[in-house]
């Protein structure tokens, strides 16, 4: 907040708007609601949403750990189905619960992929050594005891989540958080901003008991957090949109030229970065692309 040209009832507004939505707000109805323009209701809630990931990051879950795998995305047709899809955008998720089997803390995490490397890097960071982790039986998450925590596994097969319930409460956070997306981001871009819409849905559901002092709290955490510009959180989402497989550089080439020969402009433009995986794909897109001038009509 600090340095900024609107009034400061227009911030309260706005976190008021976001902190108390259950089900979530995009930046087109925060738009509504403030009588901004698109792009400042859209800075002002990815500024909040930054503010909360911040806030929550550093909080590690201890006890017992309820732990799933999840993917965002994954609606285009075509490339491979199911985990390791470059449709998708993996991450996991884990709920803390109390003795009597009641959550506590959220926790929803995007990772790179699902492998041992991965899923312990994020267990040292977000778990407390020493916690019961329970997951189904996906290999990978093997990896928590680099943590210090016990793993305990179970096959779930072809078990309903109503048959399953060790897995009640991520199971649950998982379906709000499906309604929550469908219901209210109609154009969400999960590879660049997922991180930060996970973790607003997190931050509001592990302070669920005291909206009054959600709304107190979520003013002081943006008032704290290090003002960051438009440029900042397109650099950031750029990073990971970088880091792209030469696969997913070859379905981005498809995307484009698709897009042109509908007559319409491509909808991702960005610069390319100095890898190689993005040099054939987009070279051969360039080349049906773009007409030579001896080919134009005159």
């Amino acid at each position: 907040m600090e340095h900024t040209k609107l009034p400061l009832t227009t911030w309260f507004l706005a976190i008021y708007l976001i902190s108390q939505a259950k089900t979530g707000l995009s930046a087109l109805a925060l738009k509504r609601q403030l009588g901004v323009s698109y792009p400042t209701a859209w800075l002002l809630h990815q500024r909040i949403n930054s503010a909360m990931a911040q806030q929550d990051g550093s909080h590690p879950l201890g006890g017992v750990v309820q732990l799933d795998d999840a993917y965002l995305g994954g609606e285009r047709s075509g490339g491979k189905p199911g985990r390791g899809s470059e449709n998708k955008v993996p991450f996991v998720a884990a709920v803390s619960v109390d003795a009597k089997g009641y959550p506590k803390f959220l926790k929803l995490s995007l990772v790179s992929a699902f492998s041992n490397q991965a899923i312990a890097n994020w267990a040292k960071a977000s778990l407390v050594p020493g916690s019961l982790v329970v997951s189904d039986g996906l290999a990978c998450f093997a990896a928590v005891v680099d943590a210090g925590c016990v793993h305990h596994p179970k096959v779930v097969g072809g078990l309903k989540p109503r048959d399953l319930p060790d897995f009640m409460w991520v199971n649950t956070m998982l379906g709000n958080l499906k309604t929550t997306l469908a219901g209210a981001f109609h154009a969400l871009s999960y590879r660049k901003y997922g991180g930060h819409y996970l973790a607003a849905f997190a931050y509001r559901f592990n302070r669920r008991f005291d909206l009054r002092g959600l709304l107190a709290n979520l003013i002081v955490d943006v008032a704290r957090t290090k003002a960051i510009t438009k440029r900042d959180i397109r650099n950031q989402a750029e990073a990971g949109f970088k880091s792209r497989t030469r696969k997913q550089w070859k379905r981005w080439a498809g995307d484009q030229t698709k897009a042109l020969s509908l007559g319409r402009t491509p909808r991702e433009l960005v610069t390319l970065p100095a890898g190689a995986a993005w040099r054939a794909p987009v070279g051969q897109w360039l080349a049906n692309a773009v007409v030579p001038c001896s080919s134009r009509s005159k």
